[in-house]
């Protein structure tokens, strides 16, 4: 898994953002369009890109995408 391609899936889980203005250590919760339910379109889209398992609890204790993809590397 590389960092580039998991933040282009990251990306596409929003409507509007821009897959270029976002790098390891943007801070996803304060992305225009971050709500619950895109919570639940990235887990979703973990599980099934990486078959990993992340919960909500999870997704609440990481700060930046680089903070998600490190947890989604250490579950391979």
């Amino acid at each position: 898994m590389e960092l580039v391609d998991f933040i282009e899936k990251f990306a596409e889980q929003f409507d509007d953002v821009d897959v270029e203005q976002l790098n390891s250590a943007t801070r996803f919760r304060e992305l225009d369009g971050y709500t619950s339910l895109v919570a639940l379109l990235i887990i979703t889209m973990i599980d099934e890109e990486y078959d990993v398992t992340v919960t909500g609890d999870d997704m609440k204790q990481q700060v930046t995408i680089g903070d998600l993809y490190n947890l989604v590397s250490s579950r391979l």
